[in-house]
């Protein structure tokens, strides 16, 4: 008897150690890596500032620049011309620079890492008319948006609407700066137990932008916004797709015709038209 009983203690000591040994490791770990964290995060913030400063700098003197310009221009000697050319210059500069302020904002919704979504159920016809009317601001004037959909103009879906925005307007300000023609053609239908969405249209769309993810792409020297770079809306696209568990590709055919596709899992109802 007080050989087995010895037995047992020595088992349940063996455990003890075990699980001890065990829960000390994976604490260890955890703590390795929020230190890993914290130290990539640091230096992550130091090169995003310096890009960002360097971003920021380039329209803010153009729009500086530019307007002392005008204003140190005297009347009598003043060519309407060069004027209107100036303040179309400003104009551009200051539309730059709301737009990377516009993707700084989207882009600290990932601060920590995951970010914090809110499903609400909308109706997926009057949202996707939204982005497109919103998009028709953005294109040139040879580019029209066309939406298409085989399912219900009742149909609901449930996702977080924010998001949702950030998204399709990252994907479609994209499509309309390289749109060079025709249309800018949206899809969306129901797959896989969630939300699929195509965006066709005419021009390169950046698809090696989105190879790799927001905070490795935030270390580079990417920051910019001249002429045709997009900036952080596709990797800001890439992460939201991320976060929800979907999948984003961007493919460009050719270096002419390009598709943007995602799909996520969601809820949706009413899918079917009526008769």
């Amino acid at each position: 008897m007080g050989t087995l009983l010895w037995i047992v203690n020595f088992v349940l000591l063996i455990g003890f150690a075990a699980a001890l040994f065990f829960v000390h490791r994976y604490y260890s770990q955890q703590l390795k890596r929020e230190v890993n964290r914290a130290q990539k995060s640091e230096r992550l913030k130091s090169v995003f500032l310096d890009n960002a400063s360097q971003t920021l700098r380039a329209p803010l003197n153009a729009i500086l620049g530019y307007s002392n310009m005008i204003l140190e221009e005297k009347n009598d000697t003043m060519d309407a011309v060069q004027v209107k050319q100036m303040a179309g210059h400003i104009q551009q500069s200051s539309q730059e620079l709301l737009d990377f302020i516009k993707q700084l904002m989207d882009l600290s919704g990932f601060d920590g890492g995951m970010p914090s979504f809110t499903f609400i159920e909308v109706n997926l016809a009057e949202l996707m008319a939204s982005y497109r009317r919103e998009a028709m601001n953005l294109t040139k004037a040879n580019v029209s948006i066309r939406v298409r959909t085989d399912l219900s103009p009742h149909c609901k879906v449930t996702l977080d609407s924010n998001f949702m925005h950030q998204l399709m307007m990252h994907l479609l300000n994209n499509a309309a700066k390289h749109a060079t023609q025709g249309e800018i053609v949206v899809t969306y239908t129901s797959e896989r137990n969630g939300l699929k969405v195509m965006i066709n249209y005419l021009g390169n769309g950046q698809a090696d932008v989105i190879s790799e993810d927001i905070f490795s792409y935030l270390q580079k020297d990417a920051l910019k916004m001249n002429g045709d770079v997009n900036g952080l809306g596709l990797p800001i696209s890439k992460a939201i797709i991320d976060a929800v568990g979907g999948e984003l590709d961007i493919d460009t055919q050719d270096g002419r015709k390009t598709v943007a596709q995602f799909w996520f899992p969601c809820k949706m109802r009413d899918k079917h038209k009526r008769n």
